[in-house]
């Protein structure tokens, strides 16, 4: 019997000591399993434009959650305020850095073609993110909205308030677009134009400035600085003042413009009480919707940047499984090199009227953020 327990002593300490050996080989060939899977996550290189607008802080943020959600590792880098030369470094350290995807919301449309030719031959395929980059073969895809259609909800918007369709007026109008190496400028504005310049041809609107060109009217990186310039120089140089000249609108393509006017025409004394120009816009930042509450904005145009990315993440999922993402446009983003295939999402109009429906009721903003 003594000599049964003394094996027994033996043989509890020898399987507690297997039993330790085993589980620490086992977390250790966890470990091991965790350091390769990291070894080989796909990473997605995210170029966002600037920190200073509200809109490219809300889409860096929601690419990122949308990726990580689908399990990618995101590199996500914001360059500046706008330096253009900073985000081709940022992107060349991308693709040194050997990303698997890269997503690029691009400052100038036309400054990345000799970054992305590295891209090409390091086979990385890109995404243009809302902005299309022209010049360059290196496109697989583009997300954007239809920037077509918010133009046109700026012209319609103003059409509808000052009652074109049925007043002679004459009414008068002056504009404030983005800059020419934006290519979203030409469709934003082009699709204001589409519906007001009939009215302009008849006579019923009036631009007293006679400056109705992109190249009149651009606003250089879409700075509401620059924009409450012109603002400014259009006040002093058509004596547009309550009780002076007349102005109705504001043609803005969109709310960092807007701002700028919305500053420039309230220095100069109007207030909604004295009848504040009609004020279009897009991207609904806090300050916009506030603007439109107090009635010194007229209208804005959601973007959901959670949809845009959503679409992204899908499109970057397809790249890296070999399979074609969902697109809705293979026509019109033609980048001075090839017609590049796009998915378009749908824009919606906000009021004073239904900022609470929308904005608040999908969660986008709380009712204290205004």
């Amino acid at each position: 019997m003594f000599a049964q327990k003394n094996n027994l002593f033996v043989i509890i300490p020898a399987t507690l000591l297997c039993l330790a050996l085993f589980f620490c080989c086992k977390k250790q060939k966890i470990e091991d399993q965790n350091e390769y899977s990291q070894s080989l996550k796909i990473v997605v290189g995210v170029s966002m434009p600037s920190t200073i607008m509200q809109r490219w802080q809300k889409d860096g943020a929601s690419i990122k959650s949308q990726l990580e959600t689908s399990g990618y590792a995101v590199d996500l880098q914001y360059a500046g305020e706008n330096d253009v030369s900073l985000q081709i470094n940022q992107i060349k350290t991308m693709i040194s850095d050997k990303v698997n995807v890269l997503v690029i919301t691009a400052i100038d449309g036309n400054s990345l073609t000799d970054v992305l030719k590295e891209a090409k031959n390091n086979n990385i395929p890109v995404i243009a993110y809302d902005r299309l980059i022209m010049s360059t073969d290196a496109l697989s895809y583009y997300a954007t909205f239809d920037n077509n259609k918010i133009g046109q909800l700026h012209g319609q918007f103003i059409a509808d308030k000052l009652g074109l369709e049925v007043l002679k007026g004459p009414f008068y109008l002056e504009a404030i677009t983005g800059p020419s190496n934006d290519n979203n400028t030409k469709f934003l504005f082009g699709g204001a134009l589409s519906v007001l310049q009939p009215y302009i041809d008849r006579g019923t609107l009036v631009v007293n400035s006679k400056q109705l060109t992109i190249s009149d009217c651009g606003i250089d990186k879409w700075l509401t600085g620059t924009a409450r310039a012109r603002m400014e120089r259009l006040i002093q140089n058509n004596n547009y003042r309550p009780g002076g000249s007349k102005l109705d609108a504001v043609l803005c393509s969109n709310d960092t413009l807007a701002l700028g006017a919305i500053e420039a025409l309230k220095a100069a004394g109007w207030s909604p009480s004295s009848g504040f120009p009609v004020i279009t816009g897009q991207d609904c930042d806090r300050e916009t919707i506030r603007n439109l509450i107090e009635g010194y904005q007229g209208m804005s145009v959601f973007k959901d940047t959670r949809m845009l990315a959503a679409k992204t993440a899908r499109m970057v999922d397809a790249l890296i499984k070999g399979v074609t993402p969902e697109i809705n446009d293979t026509i019109t983003f033609y980048n001075g090199v090839s017609v590049v295939p796009a998915y378009l999402c749908e824009p919606l109009l906000i009021t004073a009227e239904n900022y609470r429906e929308i904005l608040i009721g999908s969660n986008y903003y709380k009712e204290s953020d205004f």
